[in-house]
């Protein structure tokens, strides 16, 4: 008889659009993040060109934007932001929102209430102002820390002003990202260890007298973790789509740091009727629509392969 794990990859092997995403997901991860040594000295170097809006050419294989900057560069270093982002974000907001979950659907009674009531009302609110309200309290106390100068030498301690700027956004965002992406993580959890806890073998534990993080983390959490790994795939291409709507709107990355967002942004803005410069706005869009269909078909696949009932 097949093994679980045999079973569940044939399963994977039916669907032919996540492994075709897991290609391409696979080849846009290892593009952006092995050419990091390179791009992150040369994204922000203006070419002297007889035209700083060059087209795409054997120099330059995705062209130049307005400052005469490499768009190769600037696009993978962007995708390497972006994904970063994306998943440090969705990682936080499994971390909440699975032991919300186990907290709540566990404990019961006016835990559960309290915690739900949270959820609703954290639903309520628009996530835009709550990552605006978080970069206003945070990116400047956070940004003062990294380049606080050292009382001894007088130098930054940490980052070198710039540098200390570019970090403290990039991390309020995705902390403010994943704190606003966990809330249907905390309800599925939650619905999920409700029907676990009075199966017979949670009912043996507490019978054996252990202690409750024990049977949580052993005996529960396990059986979660098919159901985490489901969400949490899906959860990555909500992130980064977040990333880049804030980044397209001007309240996450900033410029001369590129991210696929800020990237559609300025390709919109150096559009018109007269010239159309083309490379500046399908490169960024189609990266970003590479990545979040292969992440969603990849999603989809994990939800038939460890919940093949769902089927």
């Amino acid at each position: 008889m097949p093994s679980p794990a045999a079973l569940a990859l044939r399963r994977f092997s039916r669907h032919p659009p996540a492994i075709l995403g897991l290609i391409i997901l696979l080849a846009l991860a290892i593009a952006c993040f092995a050419s990091i040594p390179w791009t992150k000295s040369a994204y922000a170097d203006q070419h002297q060109l007889q035209h700083v809006k060059e087209p795409p050419s054997r120099q330059f294989p995705l062209g130049t934007d307005s400052l005469g900057r490499d768009l190769t560069a600037r696009f993978l270093l962007g995708g390497a932001i972006s994904l970063s982002i994306g998943i440090a974000s969705a990682l936080i907001a499994i971390l909440i929102g699975a032991s919300v979950g186990l907290l709540a659907g566990y404990a019961g009674g006016r835990t559960d209430a309290f915690l739900m009531r949270v959820v609703d009302v954290m639903y309520g609110l628009p996530y835009i102002l709550l990552v605006i309200l978080m970069r206003v309290s945070f990116v400047g106390p956070l940004e003062y820390l990294l380049k606080h100068p050292d009382p001894v030498t007088g130098n930054a301690r940490w980052l070198r002003p710039i540098a200390a700027s570019n970090w403290a956004n990039i991390l309020i965002l995705l902390i403010g990202i994943g704190a606003v992406s966990w809330l249907t993580m905390a309800r599925v959890i939650r619905g999920q260890v409700l029907s676990l806890r009075d199966q017979p073998f949670v009912e043996a534990a507490r019978a054996l007298g252990l202690p409750p993080r024990r049977i949580l983390l052993r005996h529960i959490l396990p059986n979660l973790l098919g159901t985490i790994i489901v969400y949490g795939t899906l959860t990555v291409p909500n992130a980064i789509l977040s990333e880049s709507f804030l980044s397209f709107l001007g309240l996450g990355i900033q410029d001369p740091l590129p991210s696929w967002g800020n990237l559609a942004a300025q390709g919109i803005d150096a559009m018109n009727p007269v010239h159309t410069r083309w490379w500046l706005i399908t490169w960024p869009c189609l990266g970003l629509s590479l990545a979040l269909l292969s992440l969603n078909f990849l999603g989809d696949a994990l939800r038939d392969t460890l919940a093949p009932s769902r089927s």
